[in-house]
Formats: C-alpha cells, structure tokens, sequence
C-alpha cells in the first residue's frame, strides 16, 4: 500500500526541466510562507497532552489516505487500504463520503489526474489533483483535508493553473474542496476564476526561493 500510495503523494514528485535541470514543486514553494495558526495549533494541543507531532503524522497520512481513495474513485480504480487500522478507514471513509454527495450535483469529466507537470517559464513543478471537465466547464479541482480553507492554497492552485495553461490547456476556474476526516470538520467549497493575483504571491514566493538559493552559494 506504501508504494501505492507514494505515487499519488506530491511529496515524493521529482521535477526537472526538459534540460535536466530540478525545480522546486509547488508545495514546497508555499510551505515558505510565515504560518502562525500552527504555532497556536500545536500551542492548544500540548496544553491538551497530546504530542503535535505525532498527532501531525497521523492526520497527514488520513489526509493521504482520503485523497488517494478520491482519485481512485475518479479515475476508477481499486486501492489496496489492508496496511491501513479500521479507524483511519474511518476517518478517511468520512472524507469520500463528503466528496461523493459533493460529486452527485455535479457532472464532471476527469481529463489530467496526478499527473506532474513542469513549468519551463517559471521554474516549478507541480502535480495536479484533478482537472477535469465540470458541467461543461474546464476546471482545476484541488482536494485538501483539515479544518480550515488558507491563503496559500489559492497560491498553490494557482500556480497549478499557470503550467496547465503553458501547456496548452485553459482553466476558467479554480475550486479548493474541502473534505473533512471526520463529522466535526464538515466540508467547505471555494472557487475563484480570476487567478492572476493568486499566482503574482505565489510568484513572489518562488523569487524568494531562488534568491536564498544565491545567496547559499
């Protein structure tokens, strides 16, 4: 299941340009901006007992877990789970059953699924989640487990959309779908259909980047 599962988590996605050179992944690029809700996040669980770190890991692979049962079930295919205990089935179970009542008012044509992706322009790699025809709309669909909707996930989708767009596919929407792990995160939709301004703070992530890399040298 491990293996499995490696192919459809963007963190192990190695980008290179068609010249050989590797480029951050989009992830990566967002994962530098300041978060001050996870100090305060981690703050309220250790006054709590329990350790964050822990509690982090576990979520992140039901996170994994839910996102990689979504695609299959896009892209209509089984999922070895059997490496997985009955209570992060359950957690993850949670997740798909939001995505499927979601999915019932909805006509949707998947066309590039976990697939990576590299910008030449811009020097990034990205992996999209799903985009896909929706009611007759080309649209960037991006899955994310958790309690809240953030800033950055825009950046990132947005940057998602830019390298669809470099080769050769267009975008008219951006939707971020929430899927919680259990009852009490519920499920959130948000859209956007103009993403230049998204991807300008993305962009401007990305220059820092490659600055720090510079000055390392």
């Amino acid at each position: 299941m491990k293996d499995i599962l490696k192919t459809v988590s963007k963190a192990h996605v190695v980008y290179k340009t068609k010249d050989g050179r590797r480029v951050p992944g989009a992830t990566t690029i967002t994962g530098l901006r300041a978060k001050p809700y996870l100090i305060t996040w981690a703050n309220n669980l250790g006054l709590e007992g329990i350790d964050s770190n822990k509690y982090r890991d576990q979520a992140a692979e039901i996170g994994t877990l839910a996102h990689a049962l979504i695609q299959a079930h896009i892209q209509e295919q089984k999922l070895d789970t059997s490496a997985f205990s009955p209570l992060q089935m359950d957690l993850a179970e949670n997740a798909v059953l939001s995505y499927l009542s979601w999915e019932k008012g909805h006509k949707l044509t998947p066309l590039i699924c976990e697939t990576p992706m590299v910008s030449e322009n811009y020097r990034y790699g990205g992996t999209v989640d799903c985009y896909c025809m929706l009611d007759g709309k080309p649209t960037l669909i991006d899955f994310k487990t958790g309690k809240s909707i953030y800033d950055e996930y825009f950046w990132q989708t947005a940057a998602y959309a830019t390298i669809l767009n470099e080769h050769g596919h267009d975008v008219e929407e951006i939707k971020i779908l929430r899927v919680g792990r259990d009852p009490t995160e519920g499920f959130e939709e948000r859209s956007i259909t103009d993403y230049r301004l998204p991807f300008q703070a993305f962009k401007c992530l990305l220059d820092l980047y490659y600055i720090e890399k510079e000055l390392k040298k």
